[in-house]
């Protein structure tokens, strides 16, 4: 079950995108850290009414961040659509312990589901160069790869920038 996440869902979403930091750190990708993402920045999702988990078994397994808002960084990328009526996919993660189940799709479908509902033209979103695996799922959810992007606070590397007209 995929529903909006209250303050309540805080600690286990930070729990949650702990587990995948050092997940990922452990395979030498390095694409969140003690800075990105934190318990503040999902506050504000939450109040925001853009971020969304989903259970397993009464248990919150995974998240994501839908919304509507452009962050200042996406405003050089050169996207297929016009800048005017698109969602923006922010921190998808899902537990360790619940990978390889589907539930990084289920979350993706619900987002799409959601964009075409409110009638947006199509899904941003971007994802660590070094992180293949991300790069490649998105690749396989009809993405399309674009520009590039910097969060030197997160990483000298780029970022790469994907976009899905629906």
């Amino acid at each position: 079950m995929i529903r909006k996440a209250n303050l309540k869902d805080l600690e286990r979403v930070v729990e949650i995108t702990n587990a995948c930091a050092k997940h990922m750190i452990s395979q030498n990708i390095f694409q969140w850290n003690e800075h990105y993402p934190n318990k503040e920045i999902f506050h504000e999702d939450v109040q925001n009414k853009t971020l969304f988990v989903i259970n397993v078994d009464s248990k919150i397994a995974g998240c994501i961040c839908i919304s509507p808002k452009i962050d200042d960084v996406y405003k050089k990328v050169k996207w297929l659509t016009l800048t005017d009526k698109n969602m923006y996919i922010h921190r998808l993660a899902v537990h360790p312990d619940f990978q390889g189940k589907g539930l990084a799709i289920k979350l993706m479908d619900f987002a799409e589901q959601l964009t075409l509902k409110k009638k947006y033209k199509s899904i941003r979103l971007d994802t660590f160069s070094g992180n293949a695996k991300n790069n490649k799922f998105y690749k396989l959810q009809g993405y399309t790869k674009l520009g590039k992007i910097f969060f030197r606070k997160q990483s000298d590397m780029p970022f790469h920038c994907y976009e899905k007209v629906l």
